[in-house]
């Protein structure tokens, strides 16, 4: 949607005024690379942001309103800010922005209302970051609404608040840090124990990141996430009683083996050690160009996380399997939390169309399901747009 489009929809959704100017705001999503699972486990993790993502269209009120529309859904939510807010099951996606207004105001920061229409190009629930997304644009907005310079890893961090006590899901701050501190052209390596990130050139030279949706539900997704931290926490706590370690990433294969009886709490604290070494060898093949066993650690992640974490899906895999099959796709691995969503690969750009057709024809027939493929710039974080006149 262009910048005329939203302007109308806006217009339409809330009117039109002369007193205030309409400003605009974009989040970019994310794709991880390498790393899922371990952001919450003390490790380190290799994502990019994304020029798929959400575009806001702003103007200020002059009362402590914030109305919330969306150019997708249906849905309007309005949220007063001298009231308590709490989350709210019929307002939906709403809930995510509504945590970000109540964490802010809850540090003391004075915000002031705004009515908001969300754009997205983003799909929902596909494992890319839609819900980080609109949380840290809306944080950055509100803010720069107001005047206030804005921390970009503060509000990454209180975005990461809002999912867990607002929202209840108990993710790591991946998702949130990538939205926020994204760079054109660059993964971030970043380690989630400490927040230390290193900005790794992503030249891909001749080959595409091409991300695969397999359009399936993740209806899982928050509550096996939930089940697999708590997992990970039963993993910690059975190497503690021999050697005291802070997170799980720095558990041995040694001692993962000798001492932890349970088979899945076993399989599920060997992903965690196997992924955050993938991480690592893959930082260094981009720094060192070698493209062909950057794809080999996107395999064996893909591998790690289907048998030994157990969130994959039978549709993540029939897409990985299928595009692995082609001789220019050097690697190939579902991206994000599972159970659905979204694979990605990388792929020369020759051959791009013909393998979207392929994998398509194929997926089809065994599922009935048509995939959606994106092809994606890597960019920078949250930013306010500027047009020319």
């Amino acid at each position: 949607m262009d910048k005329l489009s939203l302007i109308n929809k806006f217009e339409s959704t809330y009117g039109k005024s002369s007193d205030e100017a309409l400003r605009f705001f974009f989040a970019p999503g994310r794709v991880n690379l390498i790393g899922d699972h371990i952001d919450y486990n003390g490790g380190t993790v290799l994502p990019v942001a994304i020029s798929l993502g959400i575009t806001a269209v702003v103007r200020k009120r002059a009362d402590s309103k914030v109305r919330l529309s969306s150019t997708d859904l249906a849905t309007q939510v309005i949220i007063d800010m001298d009231k308590a807010m709490e989350y709210d099951e019929r307002a939906g996606w709403g809930n995510y922005p509504m945590g970000v207004i109540n964490f802010l105001k809850a540090t003391n920061i004075e915000l002031v209302g705004v009515d908001i229409l969300y754009h997205s190009t983003l799909p929902i629930g596909a494992g890319l970051s839609s819900s980080a997304c609109i949380e840290v644009l809306t944080g950055y907005l509100m803010m720069t609404i107001a005047n206030i310079e804005v921390d970009r890893l503060a509000l990454a961090l209180l975005c990461q608040e809002v999912e867990n006590k607002f929202i209840g899901v108990q993710c790591g701050i991946m998702d949130q840090f990538a939205v926020a501190m994204g760079k054109q052209g660059a993964a971030m390596y970043l380690d989630c124990n400490n927040l230390a990130c290193e900005y790794v050139p992503f030249n891909t030279g001749e080959y595409k990141l091409l991300i695969m949706n397999t359009n399936t539900p993740r209806e899982l997704a928050d509550s096996e996430y939930n089940t697999r931290k708590e997992e990970c926490l039963k993993a910690l706590e059975i190497i503690n009683k021999t050697r005291p370690i802070t997170h799980l990433c720095e558990a041995s294969f040694d001692e993962i083996n000798r001492l932890i009886a349970d088979p899945t709490i076993k399989s599920r604290a060997k992903h965690v050690v196997w992924e955050n070494q993938f991480v690592m060898e893959a930082k260094e093949e981009l720094e060192d160009g070698d493209l062909k066993a950057f794809g080999d650690c996107m395999d064996a992640s893909h591998l790690s996380l289907a048998h030994d974490y157990e969130v994959s899906s039978d549709e993540l895999d029939l897409l990985v399997d299928t595009i692995r099959a082609v001789d220019q796709c050097l690697g190939a691995r579902m991206t994000g939390a599972g159970f659905g969503g979204c694979a990605i690969a990388l792929v020369h750009k020759d051959i791009l169309k013909e393998v979207k057709e392929y994998v398509k024809g194929r997926y089809e027939h065994a599922t009935n399901i048509e995939p959606s493929f994106y092809e994606c710039e890597v960019v920078d974080g949250v930013k306010e747009l500027f047009f020319e006149k």
